[in-house]
């Protein structure tokens, strides 16, 4: 049986990431970038894995080294301990210029800390899902190279390593105080093959301390602070450092439903996680890096504007064509394996609203605009005038016909609401203030008119339809309402009582209870910031706090979703929107305090 998506863990370099299980297999791995073809896909079964672990039974307990992204797997048999680090080494500019270091590099270090204890290794790269043509050779002094086309993958190690049908191999048995490193490359240029020994250890070394001093620069103090750190600094590994991009998630596939078809690939950036990602970045003292998203936000929607896209790729171009991958059998039976995503061609309105609050944010922060920055915003605030009456596809991209949303009718009240506030306090010029606050006011009204169901007490998901959606809890966090109004209390409790999928879930609308997928995991800290905000009582914002972020896996990582009937993690994984989720959560509950 595949590992759970819960049993894996994230270790990254800022650029790519690889997924980890408990079992100490590494089944997955893209490279150079986090949307590239797949060296190793073994998590949706589409080939390549790298297993390293005890060849007997073991228990096993992990962690990530103090406040970084370094992985630390304890392996405790009948005969002795054996701790694993795995990693994506990181090098600053300072470094760069000092040393000629490999552009990616995966390392893999275990050391036996008492009795004795025997390994197993098997590396085993497939990469694009083992459809490309490899040759493999093993050097007597370089190690293992596979060749795909002008890329060349190698493996160094300092134990001996047997190699056959493409896999290298070897079982080793380590005393007390002894270890080995397996370093893994990547060049589609000249090779640079990184050093063993002493300098594979100072590279560990440098690594943690780098993840350490990122991590130590955050200033929230407030309640959770663990969790608030890890998500911070999983946010981080799905940072695209020379861009300033967020990926959703790094992964494709891994199903919304047990064994179905909603498998979606997550390895783009989302404009509608900007204003959340922007707040939580600048709330913990991250202004460098809400400065980079932001940037990349803006770049992205110039090369469209006045009409943008929902999602891009790290680089702000439109991601690939999605299409299938027939050689992949799925995670656990789920297919398709796809890769690309259509929901790219959607209309998604709440998307503008998205960009011009993440700006704002920034706006007020860093005290000014840019005139070209002042132009989009403005040619933005034009299109959502022109627009906004139009049905579309809405947050949770559904890929059937467009309808009227609450949440996109929302979110076009955000984009006006804002660039007024923007133009009112100098930091926007050459606005229509007037025609900005008309169209927001029939905004506002339209929502109260066909948003708001008034027999049930409620505001529903599309205007015309008794469906409910978790998403209009939103409104109180974009200003629209406060939590406390009679109107937000009872369409929280219909809310509760339809969608509540168990201690701390929420399903995010009634289509989840049509198709059989999970509680979707976001929708439980929209709701403690409803409760924060005044929606409930502190109490209650806490106790469902607590339930929802006791999902996490032991490492403290969160997917898209929760299957309420186990607990497992659904979707894909981690997921970026969860982790700012709670980040934003926390936040709202110091600010309670």
């Amino acid at each position: 049986m595949d590992p759970r998506i819960h049993d894996h863990a994230i270790i990254g370099n800022t650029r790519s990431a690889a997924l980890v299980a408990r079992d100490g297999t590494l089944d997955w791995l893209c490279w150079p970038r986090f949307d590239s073809p797949p060296v190793f896909a073994g998590v949706v079964n589409g080939g390549g894995e790298w297993r390293l672990a005890p060849s007997g039974p073991a228990q096993v307990t992990r962690r990530y080294v103090d406040h970084s992204n370094v992985l630390e797997t304890t392996f405790v048999s009948a005969s002795g301990c054996a701790v694993l680090l795995d990693l994506m080494t990181v090098a600053g500019e300072d470094t760069k210029r000092r040393e000629l270091v490999p552009d990616d590099e995966l390392v893999r270090h275990v050391r036996c800390e008492a009795g004795e204890v025997e390994l197993d290794v098997v590396v085993a790269p497939r990469p694009d899902f083992g459809r490309a043509r490899v040759r493999c050779r093993q050097h007597p002094h370089l190690g293992i190279r596979w060749e795909a086309g002008r890329e060349l993958f190698a493996l160094r190690s300092d134990v001996p390593l047997a190699l056959g049908d493409g896999e290298a191999r070897a079982r080793f048995r380590l005393r007390a105080g002894e270890s080995a490193t397996f370093s893994f490359t990547r060049d589609d240029g000249p090779a640079l093959l990184a050093p063993l020994g002493e300098a594979a250890r100072l590279r560990i070394a440098r690594t943690v301390a780098w993840w350490q001093a990122w991590a130590d620069r955050a200033t929230y103090t407030g309640p959770y602070r663990e969790q608030v750190i890890r998500s911070a600094l999983t946010v981080k590994l799905m940072a695209f450092a020379p861009s300033g991009a967020i990926v959703a998630a790094p992964t494709t596939s891994l199903p919304e439903k047990p064994g179905g078809e909603l498998n979606w690939d997550y390895r783009y950036c989302w404009l509608r996680d900007a204003a959340f990602t922007t707040r939580a970045l600048l709330r913990l003292g991250y202004e460098d890096e809400a400065i980079a998203f932001t940037s990349w936000l803006l770049h992205a929607t110039r090369l469209t504007h006045p009409e943008i896209r929902i999602l891009y790729d790290v680089y702000g171009r439109m991601p690939a064509r999605e299409h299938e991958i027939a050689s992949a059998a799925g995670y656990r039976g789920a297919r398709p394996v796809r890769i690309g995503n259509a929901a790219a061609a959607q209309l998604q309105l709440d998307c503008y609203g998205e960009v011009i609050d993440a700006v704002a944010h920034l706006a007020h922060v860093v005290g000014g605009l840019s005139h070209e920055t002042q132009r989009l915003l403005r040619d933005l605030g034009d299109y959502v005038c022109g627009h906004w009456r139009l049905p579309d596809q809405g947050i949770w991209e559904p890929r059937g016909a467009p309808e009227h949303r609450t949440h996109s009718r929302l979110l076009c009240w955000v984009a006006l609401d804002r660039l007024h506030e923007l133009g009112r306090s100098g930091l926007v010029a050459g606005l229509d203030l007037d025609r900005l606050a008309q169209e927001a006011s029939w905004i506002r009204g339209d929502i109260e008119d066909h948003g708001y169901d008034a027999a049930r007490g409620c505001y529903t998901g599309s205007f015309g339809n008794p469906d409910l959606d978790a998403s209009v809890l939103l409104l109180p966090w974009y200003g629209f309402h406060p939590a406390s109004t009679p109107r937000m209390r009872s369409t929280f409790e219909r809310i509760r009582e339809r969608l509540a999928a168990g201690p701390g879930l929420f399903y995010r609308y009634d289509d989840s209870l049509r198709s059989g997928e999970g509680a979707f995991w976001i929708c439980s800290f929209w709701a403690v910031e409803l409760l924060a905000r005044g929606g409930g009582t502190p109490d209650e914002a806490r106790a469902l706090m607590d339930a929802a972020r006791g999902y996490a896996n032991d490492v403290g990582l969160m997917a898209e979703e929760i299957d309420p009937a186990t607990g497992d993690a659904l979707g894909n994984f981690p997921q970026a929107y969860t982790h700012v989720g709670l980040i934003n959560a926390a936040l709202s509950l110091e600010e309670a305090r």
